[in-house]
């Protein structure tokens, strides 16, 4: 959530911030609401006076045997106006909360304006392999040895579904694997965080109010008091010390977990989107960091530097991107992608994207920390990255590492994990 006081002290700089994403917005009904809560506070605190200083003279108004009737009366109605009142302010701060909610985050200064169009390469790793046979798809070749079976996927979930079999499912489980060991020996706590979450996890994360017909709903119930499974362990994760005050000594907490990811939106029937590329469910190891604002930079820049490490680990020819403010997620003040190469395709894929929300997802979350020199309160910033996504890395790998026999060269980062250096038929 952005913070109210930009908006009431600065409102003409925050919707030039968020027209950067393409966003237009206009404060006045916000503004508007705003002074009409103020408005009532001021009455409904009035009237709370008044009650409290006349039910002090009650008692002495007994004492000297006069008629406490009237008062009485009067102490019910006010009683009466102050509930009215009350369920006034309710109503209206209800409504402001849901406009301020739905509000995207402002995009960091250094952040361009524009759509993904404005997307900026910023630096390459190894290059484009290059073949002296015919080279296939990763679909062809994942067919070919066994590694994924797309159609009894698509029997048992429908389409956008897979199923990992024998040397597929243990390459999958190898990327785990060293994905996993990987954040460990950089000090990241290893979590399993459950799938089914409670609406507070998704606002807080920024998908919800506005982004609710993007994940699955259980019980046939969606919005506040119901549950849904999550997208990914950020939603998870970022919630771990929600409605907490933390230590500034013990920031920053740095966390990674493995979970599958459902997503509504995704399945489309492009062409470079098929086979593993978009689907329903897939797997993703996610990092998470929580830190002051002072040291938000360096977190960010040390988990783009991280998912890049791990696809170097892997061999993989890939380029990192900047992304426009409209590309970035709502929640993002910055986003950085690491995309591998895709030869069938002849394009570049996201496995990483490597954002910083900032404060905006603590102060939904209600996460802040105590200033050590200082005894106050502040938000933490918060940060995530994946680490990486698979389902985009196998056909990666299948692709970059195919040989002309038909066979895949293991990764020898993997080998330790898969048990040996080539997938065969």
């Amino acid at each position: 959530m952005i913070d109210f006081n930009l908006i009431k002290t600065d409102p003409d700089a925050v919707s030039a911030a968020l027209a950067k994403r393409g966003y237009v917005v206009d404060f006045t009904d916000i503004l508007a609401l705003d002074a009409k809560r103020r408005e009532l506070i001021a009455v409904i605190d009035a009237d709370k006076a008044t009650r409290n200083r006349v039910s002090a003279q009650i008692p002495q108004m007994k004492k000297e045997g006069k008629d406490c009737a009237p008062i009485f009366e009067e102490m019910k109605q006010l009683g009466a106006r102050i509930a009215e009142g009350d369920a006034s302010l309710g109503a209206v701060e209800a409504e402001l909360k849901e406009k301020l909610s739905c509000l995207p985050n402002m995009p960091a200064d250094d952040v361009v304006a524009g759509g993904k169009e404005n997307n900026r390469v910023i630096r390459t790793f190894g290059t484009q392999p290059t073949f002296d046979f015919e080279a296939k798809a990763h679909v062809e070749i994942c067919e070919s040895l066994g590694l994924i079976d797309y159609k009894r996927g698509a029997k048992l979930g429908g389409n956008g579904m897979w199923i990992y079999r024998g040397a597929g499912a243990r390459l999958e489980w190898a990327l785990l694997n060293y994905f996993i060991e990987e954040h460990l020996k950089d000090g990241y706590e290893f979590l399993l965080v459950p799938h089914m979450l409670n609406y507070e996890c998704g606002y807080t994360a920024g998908q919800f109010p506005k982004f609710t017909d993007e994940v699955y709903w259980l019980d046939g119930e969606r919005g506040p008091g119901a549950r849904f499974i999550l997208p990914t362990a950020e939603t998870a994760l970022v919630n771990l010390h929600r409605d907490e005050v933390l230590n500034e000594d013990d920031l920053p907490f740095k966390y990674c977990a493995y979970t599958p990811c459902y997503r509504r939106e995704a399945g489309s029937y492009r062409s470079e989107e098929r086979g593993m590329i978009r689907g329903h469910q897939f797997n993703k190891v996610e990092m998470v960091q929580y830190t002051t604002p002072e040291n938000s930079e360096a977190a960010y820049q040390e988990l783009i530097a991280k998912a890049e490490r791990l696809v170097q680990g892997l061999g993989l020819h890939y380029q990192v991107s900047k992304l426009a403010a409209g590309d970035c997620s709502a929640s993002m003040a910055c986003t950085t992608d690491i995309e591998v190469w895709l030869p069938s395709m002849g394009i570049y894929k996201e496995v990483s994207s490597a954002s910083n929300a900032r404060d905006y997802q603590a102060r939904r979350g209600n996460i802040r920390y105590r200033v050590k020199e200082t005894g106050r309160l502040a938000y933490v910033h918060t940060l995530n990255a994946s680490g990486l996504a698979t389902s985009r890395v196998l056909p990666a790998i299948v692709e970059q590492f195919q040989n002309a026999d038909g066979s895949v060269t293991v990764p020898e980062v993997l080998r330790k994990y898969f048990g040996a250096d080539r997938i065969t038929k």
